[in-house]
């Protein structure tokens, strides 16, 4: 008796007649949801109608495809089409998060006074073609660059320190660092207050508050570096100290080059927590309108803590500048990001540009 030949599954997306279902039981969805609206039941509401069609449209879907199709593969198209309802439900509020501060703040952003010129000659009821935001945006600038500054030595000796030894005090660093990753804002800003400010006799000031974000950038940093440098494979380290390297060299020489681009990532995920706070900001350097290029000395604002100040306010001028302000920021964030990635390395697999030269 021969053997049944089994059939090879087709696991391809996009199909014609998996597309065909898609667009049918989504029109019908919308069709059936909309007649149960208006004709038998006294609902309403865009959320409502999205709540009701959604399920419907995934019944029809999985009754159009069990016509033709086995239930382990109804479950897979099932599965699919939720997986990617979600990654558009995340993207379309991504959008509207970029968006919308761009849209409420377009007009400032066409004016060259919103770049050159701070707010102290702009009063509650002057036009947005007076003032802008150039003090907060040095201030972003300078604090930032000092939390990077404090931040990436002191995470990437501590992400190899927790990878390079083995120890009950290991350990314990470990669980500090992961109980600060759920530190709140706020208690950052009130340690470095009361650690510099008031026990040191630091000024409030930008320097303050490079600080603040650093404490909030460190754990991120150091949680992120060590899940990179940990993928490095032990078979380098290895080689390494069988050729004769010390520990030290080992790890400056071989590991930290082999997880760069990673290692780069997470320079970028501590600036995204750091250039974002609000609250350190104004317990640190507090809040001014006008522009203070010394970092070390009075009051210097940052985007976020301009932002939420004048988004406040309850002048339409002043919130059109909030708005800018923020859509300012998410540029500024884009831009850095963008060169961060750029100068974080090659890509996977590519060889380095000084082994290229040398082969050359």
């Amino acid at each position: 008796m021969s053997a049944a030949v089994e059939v090879r599954r087709d696991t391809r997306s996009g199909r014609g007649a998996d597309t065909t279902a898609l667009l049918g039981s989504l029109v019908a969805a919308i069709a059936l949801t909309g007649l149960l609206f208006d004709q038998i039941a006294p609902f309403s509401g865009v959320v409502g109608f999205v709540v009701i069609a959604y399920p419907v449209f995934l019944a029809l879907y999985a009754l159009l495809l069990s016509l033709g199709e086995d239930g382990l593969a109804v479950r897979d198209r099932l599965a699919s089409v939720v997986v990617s309802s979600l990654a558009v439900v995340a993207g379309l509020a991504l959008a509207a998060i970029i968006a919308y501060p761009v849209i409420e703040g377009w007009d400032p952003l066409w004016l060259g006074n919103f770049y050159t010129e701070d707010m102290s000659n702009a009063g509650p009821l002057d036009p947005i073609e007076v003032g802008g935001i150039l003090h907060a945006a040095v201030g972003t600038l300078w604090q930032i660059t000092i939390a990077l500054a404090v931040t990436v030595p002191l995470g990437l000796t501590c992400a190899l320190f927790l990878n390079e030894t083995r120890g009950a005090f290991t350990r314990l660093v470990r669980t500090i660092v992961e109980a600060m990753t759920a530190l709140p804002s706020i208690v950052a800003g009130l340690f470095i207050f009361a650690s510099l400010v008031l026990s040191l006799g630091v000024e409030r000031s930008g320097l303050a508050a490079g600080c603040a974000i650093s404490v909030m950038m460190l754990p991120i940093m150091i949680r992120a570096a060590d899940v990179v440098i940990r993928l490095v494979p032990s078979s380098l380290r290895e080689a390494s100290l069988a050729l004769g390297a010390g520990q030290l060299r080992t790890a400056w020489h071989v590991v930290l080059p082999t997880a760069r681009s990673g290692l780069t990532t997470s320079v970028l995920l501590a600036t995204a927590r750091g250039v974002g706070e609000t609250s350190p900001v104004l317990i640190t350097a507090g809040y001014t309108q006008y522009l203070n290029w010394d970092p070390t000395v009075d009051a210097q604002v940052s985007l976020p803590l301009a932002t939420f100040t004048l988004v406040s306010s309850s002048e339409p001028s002043m919130q059109e500048r909030g708005f800018g302000a923020a859509a300012v920021l998410i540029v500024l964030v884009l831009v850095l990001f963008g060169l961060a990635r750029l100068i974080g390395g090659r890509a996977p697999g590519a060889p380095a540009r000084r082994l290229t030269r040398r082969k050359a």
